[in-house]
């Protein structure tokens, strides 16, 4: 008899710790069941990223800004992320609606897109580009967004001092747009020269690729060059992005109703005796002067970059 209830028991917490196994294994889709068709709280109100003082307020053909934080297909995903950074904020979460069945996917791809998620960068302001941004999410379709930002604070209140300065001594009352930007392009040339060390993949030295390595420590590469003078002219209200081929990065300027390229780098050519040139092949010049020009480095997708 002893031997009948000793049996027992022990079917007993067999079938208890199978049930207790399968609950810990399908927990995720108990705790999903429940918060869906019990609590009904599948999908929850987002609130806007606040906004930081260098959110752009410009919308492009590519990207804009966006209040509808439920998307519906896949250029909803990509204006969502631009909002997102935009706004400045290091961390922001959306959630994908049932009646998207294929937007958790098309978020991954997006995501894993090098191309496609780069090129966000180049229309947010310098100080809000992300450096690393990583895409989470769980089984409620919740998507998160966390990234590390290229300019830290201390130098942002740097390169912001230098601004103040070459706005004050070097544009002062100057009204004329045009004439703006050339001082601007003028005195970062003169006062920077091309990191030819780190181009040449040697120890870097200069922070080159930004707009402290130019501004603040005179040496730069396509990156710095285009930071710098986009910072500058975001503070001048003058509309711009960047634009990015498979090896350099230059600006887009808007002025006069019209989109012109804009190139410091290519501006500021290294000579073979090494002495400082100053030139304009470069300075707002249309899509069709570009193109004549015939260089491989210019070469850039009209589909990310349709303004210009």
């Amino acid at each position: 008899m002893r031997k009948k209830k000793k049996k027992k028991t022990i079917i007993i917490l067999c079938v208890a710790l199978l049930i207790l196994g399968i609950a810990y294994l399908s927990r995720e889709q108990v705790v999903l069941w429940v918060l869906k068709d019990v609590f009904h709280v599948s999908e929850k109100k987002v609130i806007a990223p606040k906004t930081n003082e260098y959110t752009r307020n410009w919308d492009y053909k590519y990207v804009h800004n966006t209040d509808d934080f439920t998307p519906k297909n896949k250029e909803d995903i990509r204006n969502i992320y631009y909002t997102f950074l935009n706004s400045g904020t290091t961390s922001f979460s959306f959630y994908c609606p049932d009646s998207y069945e294929s937007c958790i996917s098309d978020v991954k791809e997006f995501s894993e897109n090098k191309t496609a998620i780069g090129s966000l960068n180049d229309y947010v302001h310098p100080y809000n580009e992300f450096k690393h941004i990583e895409t989470g999410f769980n089984k409620l379709g919740k998507v998160t967004l966390k990234v590390n930002k290229v300019y830290t604070r201390s130098k942002i209140n740097k390169i912001n001092k230098e601004v103040d300065r070459i706005i004050k001594e070097e544009i002062k009352d100057e009204k004329d747009v045009n004439e703006q930007i050339k001082i601007v392009h003028d005195y970062i040339i003169n006062n920077t020269k091309y990191d030819s060390n780190r181009s040449d993949n040697k120890n870097a030295e200069y922070e080159s690729n930004t707009a402290y390595g130019t501004l603040i420590q005179g040496y730069a590469l396509c990156g710095g060059y285009t930071d710098a003078i986009a910072i500058i002219l975001d503070r001048l209200g003058i509309k711009n992005f960047s634009i990015e081929s498979d090896s350099h990065i230059w600006n887009a300027v808007y002025i006069n109703d019209a989109w012109y390229h804009l190139d410091l780098t290519w501006d500021d050519p290294v000579n073979s005796d090494k002495s400082d040139t100053l030139q304009y092949n470069f300075f707002l010049i249309t899509t069709e002067e570009l193109n004549e020009l015939k260089t491989n480095y210019h070469i850039y997708d009209k589909k990310i970059y349709q303004e210009i």
